[in-house]
């Protein structure tokens, strides 16, 4: 074992190796802070170079790449509080916050820091533990599987947000959203309202960018701030050492969230998803003072950021020795794997060992590298902090629709992410939790499939008397009972706050009032399918109902009072208005709607550098010069980057189908 451990190491140490290495590094960083794109795509991307090269060389390229993608994300979630993937939703609850209070350099040399320590203690956990895996892994069947994933729920519902009600009842509208589309049972059509676009699932990135990018780009937009809202930011150096500092100083954390990741990853298909906010919910829990988890406490960026590195380790292993992927990643690796002669299966743990090793080994190192490379580069990318929030906006919102077109190439991803923008932008003016619903949406049709399999080998509810889910149900019962008693101490203690009351009494009512008649919608909807089509739509929306109301006359209490310091519904409702930025609101998203509509007509390639133009003028009131300038250069990522190299299709727009009937000559790729 110790000859292939160090025989892995050797591997990785030679010249071309160590050149490809560092190349994947750099494009795995750049990939990560692409809202969008991440550590798949980058696999996706080098695999076509890989056909010809050695296996160590063709996996250093890949694992280097891969690996150093979670790293980078820590980028946009700090900065834009926009989680770039599944896995840094957890990250920008408190890194965002951070950043706001002008300690961005502090967030991120914590996050890269912590990222390197996760990297390499959850690569050296793996390592020593390598053959005990299998029989650990062997022991997570459905049921476990399941109540792990209830778990995370649980964990990111009891602690994203004031309210473990309003966390709760944000995990069921994921949940139901999750729902949509065909059942793995029956060939049933569930909540697609005879759309096509629908059939195949809600997918992710557009709601994840809708839901959390969209809102805090409109802020920038509405008050034209930066994102440090304090003017100024703190030293460069000086913030990047403390934030180090506070990474050394907490070590102990650290490692115990990069050998939970570590573990968490080896579960196919629920690592990625909660592993950051299960390894948050420990942070928290296991602190004695909790009162800045969620307004910039350093432990919020800790905890998840050394779970997310260490979680690639743990995802290869079921890749490597059962052939089960857990993610697309993992599963593109698994390609490159047979591409390349290697078989996953007992054959990596035996005579492949030492490549096994190697890619533990591979993961460590990048992890090491990207951070230092983004270390070096942090004064950089502070500066986009402290710029005006009107020459953030255009560019962030080309990526953003870009990302969301990535996924499906659909005129109905962005119509997606616009309509979750609004939604994102209620939840935040009703003080309810985001993260919950992506994870829900993220897990949803997973357990869901583990569920109706557990009940039908256990016929019934019999797989709820094995051990390991009779473990996973205490502590799921211990993380509510632990956070409903924090959140009765918060509100004691912060009854006299007034910073500490829902933000818009007004807008929550209407969400849990809209939520309560969706809920009850959707349960009288599922009446008419079969029981097995059923069965999880009613556990869902029934329980959801009742929060939803309970939610609905509590906010509607909140209301009356405001209406009894006010002594006028016209001013509650003038006041509220105010507050929520209604009027501003609807102008943005009236340019998000024009973008849409204009690509309709002409195009992406017109539509989104032409937004960009009227935006910087109009809104912004910039110079013509500038803005021409600026959207060229939009053009030119979105025609080069997008176009050329990522290879996407655009839409059909009808501009473009008639000059490609009538007029001949024009290139393609320039306009159309």
């Amino acid at each position: 074992m110790i000859e292939a451990f160090l025989s892995g190491l050797g591997l990785i140490f030679q010249l071309d190796v160590i050149g490809y290495f560092i190349v994947g590094c750099l494009v795995g960083i750049w990939l990560g802070a692409i809202p969008g794109l991440g550590g798949a795509i980058g696999l996706v991307l080098l695999l076509p170079f890989t056909f010809s090269m050695e296996p160590i060389a063709a996996f250093a390229l890949l694992i280097s790449s891969w690996a150093s993608t979670s790293t980078s994300g820590a980028i946009t979630s700090i900065l834009l509080g926009i989680p770039s993937t599944a896995a840094s939703q957890a990250t920008v609850v408190d890194g965002y916050p951070l950043a706001k209070k002008g300690e961005s350099a502090r967030a991120l040399g914590a996050a890269f820091t912590s990222s390197a320590i996760g990297g390499v203690f959850g690569a050296a956990a793996l390592g020593f533990s390598l053959p005990l895996i299998l029989p650990i892994i062997l022991a997570f069947e459905s049921p476990e599987t399941f109540m792990l994933g209830v778990l995370g729920l649980t964990m990111v519902g009891s602690l994203a947000g004031s309210s473990i009600l309003k966390g709760i009842t944000a995990a069921m509208l994921g949940l139901l959203l999750a729902l949509i589309g065909f059942p793995e049972s029956l060939a049933i059509p569930r909540y697609t309202f005879g759309t096509l676009y629908l059939l195949d699932e809600l997918p992710l990135i557009p709601v994840l960018l809708g839901l959390f990018a969209i809102p805090e780009i409109m802020e920038l937009a509405i008050k034209n701030i930066s994102i440090t809202r304090t003017g100024e930011a703190s030293d460069t150096r000086t913030g990047l050492m403390q934030g180090v500092n506070d990474a050394l100083k907490r070590w102990w954390l650290i490692i115990r969230c990069s050998v939970i990741g570590a573990y968490i990853g080896m579960l196919p298909g629920l690592g990625a998803s909660i592993v950051g906010w299960v390894t948050y919910g420990h942070a928290k829990q296991s602190s004695k003072d909790q009162s800045e988890f969620g307004n910039g406490d350093i432990r919020g960026v800790l905890a998840p950021e050394a779970a997310n590195n260490a979680l690639r380790g743990g995802a290869l292993i079921p890749t490597l020795t059962m052939g089960i992927p857990g993610s697309v990643g993992t599963a593109v690796l698994m390609g490159a794997l047979l591409m390349l002669g290697l078989r996953p299966g007992p054959s990596m743990l035996d005579e492949n060992l030492n490549m096994t090793f190697s890619f533990v080994w591979m993961i460590a190192i990048a992890s090491v590298i990207a951070t230092l490379i983004l270390l070096g580069l942090i004064r950089y990318v502070v500066k986009l902090a402290l710029m005006p929030g009107h020459l953030i906006v255009p560019g962030v919102v080309l990526f953003i629709f870009m990302g969301a077109w990535l996924g499906g190439a659909s005129l109905g991803d962005w119509i997606s992410c616009a309509l979750f923008g609004v939604v994102g932008f209620l939840m935040k003016k009703g003080n309810w939790p985001r993260p919950p619903v992506v994870l829900a949406l993220v897990l949803g049709g997973i357990l869901e499939g583990y569920y109706q399999i557990s009940v039908r080998v256990y016929q019934g509810v019999g797989w709820l008397n094995r051990p390991i889910v009779i473990g996973l149900i205490i502590i799921t019962i211990i993380t509510l009972f632990f956070a409903a008693r924090g959140y009765n101490k918060k509100d004691n203690q912060s009854e006299k706050n007034t910073k500490t009351k829902n933000k818009n009494p007004l807008v929550s009512l209407f969400i849990s009032l809209g939520l309560m008649i969706i809920f009850a919608i959707a349960a009288i909807a599922s009446l008419e399918w079969p029981p097995p089509v059923r069965q999880i739509p009613l556990l869902v929306c029934i329980p959801a109902t009742i929060l939803s109301a309970i939610l609905a006359f509590s906010d509607f209490k909140k209301v009356l009072e405001e209406k009894n310091e006010m002594g006028d519904w016209k001013v509650v409702f003038n006041n509220s208005y105010k507050n929520a930025w209604i009027g501003k609101a609807l102008v943005f998203f009236g340019y998000l709607a024009g973008i849409i509509i204009t690509t309709i007509l002409v195009g992406q390639k017109i539509a989104l550098p032409l937004f960009i133009g009227i935006y910087l003028i109009r809104w912004g009131n910039y110079s013509k010069k500038l803005a021409i300038s600026y959207a060229a250069a939009c053009w030119g990522i979105v025609v080069l980057f997008y176009g050329e190299i990522m290879g996407i299709l655009f839409y059909p727009s009808l501009l473009g189908v008639w000059v490609q009937d009538n007029i001949s000559g024009i290139p393609d790729w320039l306009i159309f």
